[in-house]
């Protein structure tokens, strides 16, 4: 679903995970381009002992697409992207795994003169009838999880790559070990009101070093957090963010199941990320520009997600249920109340639309499948 404005002369930014896609879109996409790899370590010693070495191997009058992938590796290479974009009107396209040192860096030295879009993980408009409900909450939606003999095994390598490569290369942490020991506590988290203070305890970690974790989670994009809504809001809410892993299946590998732990409690967060999940990505894919959030407020009263924009307002409830009663339907009714413009939509287990007064209540599989004619009032 991605699209880039290939056709267009201005110079891009593709964000998104690592794994998710990015670079091989590109290969199949952009043709004739001249491909520099920063992962490559030898590409990588070469650009960072002499970022102006980028301009000697651009050939003259060069009229194609220059890629870099994974620029926040060396961020001082935007200062020569740059001047390269005003003095010989180079095309880039630069893609970024992680949004921290080009933060710190210079990113913002791009300013106006580079389009910024994002990739997810993949949706179900993209698989078509290899989607499966199993395989998203079990595995994620990542492209390699699709043609790998285990999944579990890329899953568990991932995890291993982005501590190793991404937190201590750029020594985001002092402590790796209390960091992999705060992954897979924060995998608890999944879901849910972030309490740092908890976790620091459990831990036994200043509260501010696990806030910096989060912080990192974000700035390497395998971490979201929302905030609630309170447009105008009637009810006190919460103060707090919610956290998720940006995968269902990077949150399945870190969040070990012990012998006390049900299918209920596991697939309860894996239903709201997989939703999640595609929200995000048709969000940015078709330009809605929505917000997202959740409501919950200090009497507990709460919906999942909120979204928020210039083609209205929506809230949705995820139940891993397959009948829809009342107390189901009892945040989406608060929540109305408050907001009476709302579009409210409640996402179950069961095998029918039905309609309860002003919430349409969808099984989960189909309402993926619409989201973007929903979301964008075309429903």
């Amino acid at each position: 679903l991605l699209q880039l404005p290939l056709e267009h002369n201005h110079s891009l930014f593709l964000f998104g995970p690592r794994g998710t896609g990015k670079t091989s879109w590109l290969k199949a996409h952009v043709h004739d381009a001249l491909y520099i790899d920063l992962l490559d370590p030898s590409e990588a010693r070469r650009f960072s002992k002499d970022p102006s070495y980028l301009e000697t191997v651009i050939p003259p009058k060069f009229a194609h697409w220059v890629i870099i992938d994974e620029i926040q590796r060396i961020p001082e290479l935007l200062n020569v992207v740059h001047r390269l974009i005003e003095a010989r009107k180079i095309k880039f396209i630069l893609t970024g795994s992680s949004a921290r040192s080009l933060r710190r860096k210079g990113v913002n030295l791009l300013a106006g003169r580079a389009l910024i879009y994002h990739m997810h993980p993949l949706v179900i408009q993209e698989l078509g009838d290899a989607f499966t409900l199993n395989h998203a909450l079990k595995f994620g939606l990542l492209p390699k999880t699709f043609d790998t003999p285990d999944p579990r095994d890329f899953l568990e390598a991932y995890i291993g790559t982005y501590v190793r490569e991404e937190v201590q290369q750029e020594g985001l942490t002092r402590n790796i070990g209390d960091f992999n020991r705060f992954l897979e506590v924060a995998s608890f988290s999944q879901g849910h009101v972030v309490n740092a203070s908890k976790i620091a305890r459990e831990l036994e970690i200043d509260r501010v070093v696990i806030t910096n974790y989060f912080d990192i989670l974000e700035d390497l994009l395998i971490g979201i957090r929302l905030t609630a809504f309170s447009k105008r809001a009637k009810r006190e809410v919460i103060a707090q963010k919610k956290f998720y892993f940006f995968d269902a299946g990077i949150y399945r590998s870190l969040r070990s199941a012990g012998p006390l732990d049900t299918d209920a409690e596991l697939d309860g967060a894996g239903f709201k990320t997989v939703f999640l999940q595609h929200l995000r990505a048709i969000n940015d894919y078709h330009k809605l520009r929505y917000k997202i959030h959740f409501w919950h407020t200090v009497n507990d009263l709460e919906v999942d997600f909120v979204i928020y924009g210039e083609h209205g307002l929506h809230a949705f409830e995820i139940k891993r249920s397959k009948k829809v009663t009342s107390d189901s339907l009892k945040g989406l009714r608060a929540f109305k109340e408050d907001y009476p413009q709302a579009t409210l939509h409640l996402l179950h287990l069961g095998d029918h639309t039905e309609y309860h007064s002003d919430i349409t209540a969808r099984p989960f599989t189909e309402a993926l499948r619409q989201l973007p004619a929903i979301i964008s009032d075309k429903a």
